[in-house]
């Protein structure tokens, strides 16, 4: 196994291994230590159908339903993100972190490229733990005894599944959908803290009013994709990428206008988010 960094803040490309072959318990342990550090891995050169990929998905957690859209036939955990030539806009084509609206947001996303476009469709990331540590420590203080409101049916984020719930939506209504977290969360496994808030889904501050709320929120948005924190997968077939939902923001980039670029997905379900003790 050979392990080359993405860049200095995060990410990493791990080659030499086959996801098709069962892993060890050490090996497995190895890269559980290795994804905790650099929040975003990414599996070069796999041959995986999707009953493999879902037995990887396995061994790092328990896969989930996506709420609005059908799986796979016969893997309903396994959600297909697709964007046809004659469309325009892309599925998800803003900084977010996976369905932070549930209760229990998903603790990790796999995402196995298939087809591509010749270039562009690329996934920017965003380390939220480097966000937090970049932030005044009177901020910190702030931030620290705030909770968020998350919801499903921000227009934005909505524009971009409407394509994609026309083919195969399940009739779930994005008005059911919202949760309260911690803006500062506590990592489940390390203990790190980090921003846990993003501009899809985010639309306020428990108890503050919306002219309150989005001053601050705006410089946070901004904050948290400060190029330092960032790194960018210039995806090649093949690719299977892991990344810490729990701890990363991520952004793909619609440059691609007239090509198709199917990938399958899978999440991983999380813990209800805690806040820094």
């Amino acid at each position: 196994m050979k392990v080359v960094p993405l860049t200095p803040a995060l990410g990493a490309e791990v080659h030499g291994l086959d996801l098709r072959e069962p892993l060890s318990e050490t090996r497995l342990a190895e890269l559980r230590s290795l994804w905790l550090d650099r929040a975003v891995l990414v599996f070069k050169n796999q041959q995986l159908q999707p009953a493999q990929q879902m037995a990887f998905a396995r061994r790092w957690g328990e896969p989930d339903r996506y709420p609005f859209l059908t799986g796979l036939d016969g893997f309903p955990e396994i959600t297909e993100v697709l964007k046809l030539e004659h469309e325009t806009v892309n599925f998800g084509g803003l900084w977010h972190a996976d369905t932070t609206y549930q209760r229990c947001p998903p603790m990790a996303t796999m995402l196995y490229a298939l087809e591509l476009p010749p270039v562009g469709g690329d996934t920017l990331f965003a380390d939220q733990r480097l966000a937090f540590d970049a932030l005044s420590e009177g901020l910190w203080h702030t931030l620290m005894g705030l909770r968020a409101i998350s919801s499903a049916a921000q227009p934005a984020v909505s524009a971009t599944r409407s394509a994609r719930l026309a083919d195969h939506g399940t009739q779930e209504s994005v008005d059911a959908w919202s949760a309260v977290h911690p803006v500062v969360r506590r990592h489940p496994e390390t203990g790190r803290p980090s921003l846990f808030i993003n501009p899809a889904h985010t639309t306020g501050f428990e108890r503050w009013t919306d002219a309150e709320s989005q001053p601050l929120l705006q410089m946070l948005f901004r904050h948290q994709v400060s190029e330092a924190f960032t790194c960018r997968l210039r995806w090649q077939p093949n690719d299977l990428a892991l990344w810490d939902n729990r701890a990363v923001l991520h952004y793909p980039l619609n440059d691609y206008h007239g090509h198709r670029r199917r990938l399958h997905r899978i999440t991983l379900k999380g813990d209800e988010p805690a806040a820094m003790s």
